[in-house]
């Protein structure tokens, strides 16, 4: 097959926070990215979606069923896609409460693996690629790229979380996923691994560094920047994925990934919103660690945190028998520039192996979940 295989990967809609302003974040990216803009943004064509996460914005507080149906009305929106051809993972402020029942309006509302069909409108034997795994970590595979799929959680040492920590920003996995995703990397040794969670890895991209998600102000106080300092909340490690089988600062995936160098080809993340040129801490968007290119694909939302939150997503084009991704910036506004292709921001990036085209499959049912490893 000699046809490119076009990735969309966007994240941090924060679909209740833009909608209180009149603007539906999620919406209004389907529909540019299918029949252009208003504002000039031409139209594009892209083959599946990654959503890194944030669908929910909730006034900063906790998501609920109001907000579900206004996220399964934007995704109605899709015209020349299915709305299984959007592949998610939970970010932070997709989480539930700590006293109610762990991510259920994740798992209800955007539910990658179909269970709650009714109201996610998520057909798991529509899905092109089918999935396999559990809500808090799946993969799929297109051709020889295997997409693993992590997903954000309350940290369970912390008596404080979702909701009065305004997300709880630092990054969260389990242990139990921890494991699972070394295994898939390391029995897969043909594929070109595809990492996506809601953070990318401490010093990894922009911001991602201790204590640069926050700002220290004239008093000497940290205030709100990229993200909020809730002091309980873990504010030094606000841009990266910081709790791993409840340790903080745990660097379990930094360590793995320089023992195992170029294993994993792509990390794709969110979370920091902010502007195509941004460089703080000396790291852009796209940036080279461990053999591991990470992208920072975020964001949808214009208002969520309107010190630095700019509406942008990422086309990946891998082309057959190539090694070359081409990753090109849309911006959704005409704010920073004009509106849709930026090319100042474009890269082309170089894999360790060549891409084989994808295999169209036939959506018929699900696969058998894989297993989980202890």
């Amino acid at each position: 097959m000699s046809d490119p295989f076009r990735l969309w990967a966007f994240g941090d809609a924060h679909v209740g926070t833009d909608k209180a302003h009149g603007r539906e974040s999620l919406a209004e990216a389907i529909s540019q990215s299918e029949r252009g803009g208003s504002e000039g943004g031409p139209p594009f064509e892209w083959d599946i979606a990654i959503d890194v996460g944030d669908m929910s914005g909730a006034h900063h507080g906790l998501p609920d069923d109001d907000e579900g149906r206004e996220l399964r009305r934007q995704f109605d929106s899709l015209r020349d896609h299915r709305r299984e051809d959007i592949y998610s993972v939970c970010g932070n402020h997709d989480r539930s409460g700590l006293d109610e029942p762990e991510a259920w309006w994740w798992q209800k509302w955007v539910d990658p693996l179909g269970q709650h069909t009714a109201f996610s409108g998520v057909d798991s034997a529509a899905r092109r690629y089918p999935v396999s795994g559990a809500w808090q970590h799946y993969s799929f595979r297109v051709g020889n790229l295997l997409f693993l799929m992590l997903s954000d959680r309350n940290e369970p040492t912390q008596t404080v979380g979702r909701g009065t920590l305004g997300g709880n920003p630092g990054g969260v996995v389990t242990g139990e996923t921890f494991r699972w995703w070394k295994h898939m990397v390391l029995s897969n040794p043909e594929a070109i691994i595809v990492t996506v969670h809601h953070y990318v890895l401490k010093n990894t991209t922009v911001a991602s560094g201790e204590w640069e998600g926050v700002r220290k102000g004239p008093d000497g106080r940290w205030q709100e920047h990229y993200h909020r300092p809730f002091e309980l909340g873990t504010p030094q490690g606000a841009s990266y994925l910081y709790w791993v089988d409840s340790q903080p600062d745990s660097g379990a995936f930094e360590r793995f990934l320089s023992e195992h160098p170029g294993r994993v080809a792509l990390w794709i993340a969110g979370h920091t919103h902010t502007h195509p040129d941004d460089n703080y801490g000396g790291k852009t968007h796209i940036e080279q660690r461990w053999g591991t290119w990470f992208l920072n694909a975020a964001s949808l939302s214009r208002y969520h945190m309107p010190i630095t939150t700019l509406p942008v997503s990422r086309l990946l084009t891998f082309t057959p028998g190539s090694p070359d991704v081409r990753i090109q910036c849309y911006l959704h506004t005409s704010q920073y520039a004009a509106q849709g292709w930026y090319p100042k921001a474009e890269r082309t990036v170089r894999l360790n192996n060549s891409f084989a085209g994808p295999t169209q499959e036939t959506p018929t049912s699900t696969r058998p979940l894989d297993p989980v490893i202890g």
